[in-house]
């Protein structure tokens, strides 16, 4: 017997994350925001790994192995001769892209993340070549070339049955990449800083700005948006990175965070700042429930019938049952405690709360911003 259960008015049970009030507390100015100009450099190249094991990509098929092979091979004083096109299994080529972080010097090494571009089956085992990093500019920064730690396998058999654990295509190299170019910054040519936070917010910059000027003088700093504080600094560069030390670590209270339900509609989860507020409003929520329950039956002709035949057939049987609606009412200046424990008292469901929040948000109930991702 075959059931098939449908839930109506309802999301699919799945976990929700309720986020309490906390009280206020200190926080480093190092966790909040970080020094304009000091920021990442992304870098990406082009390559081949060798010395698969017959997993590399069908060549006939992707024609820019080949190719690449054919001039890699050239460069090195091999000639292959017209008209003739390497065809190994046990090459694949791959796209490099890695992280050029602030400050780094030539000769320093960053890790570089190896994905295969081909129809390569696995980079397990292989080894990546020389290759150029090239920044937005175009310009080279760093020289890729090791052996890949791949964290996947892939098994196929004969008969085309295959597999996979996690991803056997893409690979990483452990400080892969040496630099053979830097990245100017724009600390030591100025004696003014900016301290841009990590979310923009006005009562976080004032608090920033107020606890730099209590710290080293009043005009020390002074907040120019809701994102950036601009700080005077010595004019030396040894001075400039024994203040900016003491700065990121002095301890300030930034600003709430504003008053959100976050709503996740492919997971169900829902997430709820401690600033949220409801407004008067009575909610009655009940789900129906339909059920479907499938039987197999034979059906036979009569005794004296001629040219029937004995077949199963389908015997569906359906059930709908509309389970207790239950209203709670929510009184002026309600906060998130009073929220959950509403919803936890009538026995809704994590897919109930996000049907109660989004209709609270339509009859104007909901003082927060309903964002759904």
């Amino acid at each position: 017997m075959n059931m098939r259960i449908y839930r109506v008015l309802g999301l699919v049970l799945i976990p929700v994350l309720l986020l309490t009030g906390m009280p206020a507390r200190s926080e480093r100015i190092k966790d909040v925001a970080t020094v304009q100009g000091m920021r990442d450099n992304q870098l990406i190249g082009y390559g081949l790994v060798v010395g698969l094991d017959g997993s590399g990509d069908n060549v006939s098929q992707v024609s820019y192995t080949a190719q690449s092979l054919k001039n890699m091979l050239t460069q090195l004083g091999i000639v292959v001769p017209p008209g003739v096109t390497p065809k190994p299994k046990n090459v694949a080529a791959v796209m490099l892209h890695a992280t050029l972080p602030p400050f780094i010097k030539k000769g320093q090494k960053i890790d570089v993340t190896v994905s295969s571009v081909g129809n390569a089956k696995s980079l397990r085992g292989g080894a990546l070549l020389m290759s150029p990093l090239k920044g937005a500019d175009g310009k080279v920064y760093a020289i890729a070339q090791g052996d890949l730690i791949v964290g996947g396998l892939g098994v196929e058999g004969s008969d085309g049955s295959r597999i996979t654990i996690n991803i056997p295509s893409v690979g990483h190299i452990p400080k892969g990449a040496i630099v053979e170019r830097t990245v100017a910054n724009s600390l030591g040519y100025t004696n003014k800083l900016v301290l841009n936070l990590h979310t923009a917010d006005f009562t976080t910059a004032s608090r920033m700005a107020e606890t730099i000027n209590k710290e080293f003088g009043e005009g020390t700093a002074r907040a120019i948006d809701p994102i950036s504080v601009e700080v005077a600094a010595p004019a030396t560069d040894s001075q400039k990175i024994a203040f900016l030390s003491m700065v990121e670590n002095l301890n300030f209270s930034p600003g709430d965070a504003p008053a959100r339900v976050i709503i996740n509609s492919r997971t169900g989860t829902v997430v709820i700042s401690s600033h949220v507020v409801v407004t008067p409003a009575a909610v009655s929520h009940g789900n129906l429930v339909v059920t479907i329950s499938e039987q197999a039956a034979v059906s036979q002709p009569n005794a004296l019938s001629t040219g029937g035949n004995t077949e199963v057939v389908a015997n569906s049987e359906v059930n709908i049952e509309q389970e207790d609606n239950r209203m709670f009412l929510f009184n002026p200046g309600v906060d998130l405690n009073d929220i959950v424990r509403a919803v936890n008292q009538v026995g809704a469901a994590p897919g109930d709360l996000v049907a109660i929040l989004q209709a609270l948000k339509q009859a104007g109930a909901l003082r927060a911003e309903l964002v759904v991702i």
